[in-house]
């Protein structure tokens, strides 16, 4: 019986075991801590560590298998293609590329959210009870505490950054290809799919909704670099893209 990680290429094949590890050891070992250590925070929080921007790629949400399963699905079907057409060496680069780009952007929305309440881009003190009275005593809002809380003691944590960038390189390598898009029953060109997705993003970045827990920037950032790094290499779209 043929192994069903036959037709997938190596550097994704691997990609999938090591996330898999991961997210294994998270749930069976709590006492790792590893959300608090191996996903990624605001550089200027306490809980930031130097290795949090690589690390964080490998780690899924453990409230919900969702997270790390449509990551994966979208890794195999995307990124063996993607591999197979940037090469070995290529295909490391773009991931792990577009994977720190995302992180990136998000935090340079997270470093302007900042900004636009404190004039500054960190706080003079790790986040307290302390800190937090002398704020309010400033005049800032109770939301904005909330919010400046949230961004320093929340991480980011995932491999959608670098998944994204996969999604606009297969738009931008393969934009003819037709795909089967959920609750669509017509098939759908990846030149139309891939672009709207990206809207679609954009639009829930900027509205920031209460309670949605998704960075959406770090999606944003994944796709941009990836298309920057396709642009640099050389990489051309198809001639009949529209």
């Amino acid at each position: 019986m043929q192994s069903p990680l036959a037709n997938i290429s190596p550097v994704v094949k691997n990609l999938l075991i090591i996330n898999i590890i991961f997210y294994i050891a998270m749930l069976t070992l709590p006492g790792l801590e590893m959300v608090r250590w191996l996903s990624a925070f605001y550089f200027d929080s306490p809980f930031f560590r130097p290795w949090q921007p690589i690390t964080y790629m490998f780690m899924h949400s453990p409230d919900t298998f969702m997270h790390i399963f449509f990551n994966m699905f979208a890794l195999v079907m995307f990124g063996t293609i993607i591999e197979q057409t940037l090469g070995f060496k290529r295909f490391v680069e773009f991931y792990f590329i577009t994977g720190l780009g995302a992180l990136a952007l998000h935090m340079a929305v997270q470093a302007y959210e900042i900004y636009s309440v404190l004039g500054q881009f960190t706080i003079p003190r790790n986040f307290s009870t302390e800190l937090i009275q002398s704020l309010t005593d400033k005049g800032i809002s109770a939301a904005e505490v909330q919010s400046l809380g949230s961004i320093y003691g929340t991480p980011i944590l995932g491999a959608s950054g670098a998944i994204f960038g996969i999604l606009l390189a297969f738009a931008f390598l393969y934009p003819n290809v037709e795909l089967m898009i959920m609750f669509i029953p017509v098939p759908v060109k990846a030149k139309y799919v891939v672009p709207v997705y990206m809207l679609i993003e954009l639009f829930l970045g900027v509205r920031q909704s209460a309670g949605d827990s998704v960075a959406h920037f770090a999606h944003l950032g994944g796709a941009l670099f990836g298309f920057i790094l396709l642009k640099i290499w050389g990489y051309r779209n198809s001639k009949n893209f529209f």
